[in-house]
């Protein structure tokens, strides 16, 4: 698994002002929790972001080197601001090289399905996460799903995967990840009949007006 060193201190400026203000000045806020605990700290706004945006969708372990020591972490979340697409806040879940740990990894969907490419279905994507519990060491960046022999009506399931050893999957078995479905043709509605346009019969009143 990959792993990352980032320069992290303790933040003393708390509150959403004191976020502001330190967004302000490049510098990003952040908290690292372990055991129901949480550390407010803050890193470099311009590398904490380029971080983020490399790894998205990845699990990687973050060195977060702090001026006296070093601590192991995994990001849990981050918030980005809807409008301009900035940086806001992470959360960082403090991890030991020596305990499980349950964390959320990536699907991806790899491969061609054949009930695609051969006989024009759809793939649908089912679950884009699953739950896994681990030591830290086994964390899988992501979890890759081969698709390519999949025919019509045929679907790959979480109880399908097959992670390694000590990875436990926590996510329902029967959870589907990927399916390929059939396009259901459109029936062309039948033309309407012409309508035909009867003409109202004309009474011919003039001949008895005149024999009266």
């Amino acid at each position: 698994m990959e792993r990352v060193t980032l320069g992290v201190e303790k933040r003393e400026k708390s509150g959403k002002g004191g976020a502001r203000s330190l967004r302000r000045s490049g510098i990003i806020p952040a908290i690292l929790y372990k055991a129901g605990n949480s550390l407010p700290v803050q890193l470099s706004g311009k590398e904490l972001s380029r971080f983020v945006s490399r790894t998205a969708g990845e699990q990687v372990i973050v060195n977060l080197q702090f001026p006296d020591g070093t601590k192991q972490a995994i990001v849990k979340d981050y918030q980005v601001d809807p409008v301009m697409g900035n940086l806001l806040h992470v959360d960082f879940q403090e991890i030991s090289a020596t305990e499980a740990i349950r964390v959320m990894v990536h699907v991806a969907i790899k491969g061609e399905a054949i009930g695609v490419k051969r006989d024009k279905g759809v793939l649908q994507h089912g679950l884009r996460e699953i739950e896994i519990e681990c030591l830290p060491d086994k964390i899988p960046g992501h979890v890759d799903v081969d698709v390519t022999n999949m025919g019509l009506g045929q679907a790959i399931h979480v109880s399908d995967l097959k992670l390694g050893e000590g990875i436990k999957v926590l996510t329902d078995p029967d959870e589907v990840l990927a399916t390929v479905i059939a396009v259901k043709e459109e029936v062309a509605a039948p033309e309407a009949a012409p309508v035909e346009i009867v003409e109202p019969e004309v009474i011919k009143k003039g001949k008895k007006e005149e024999e009266k």
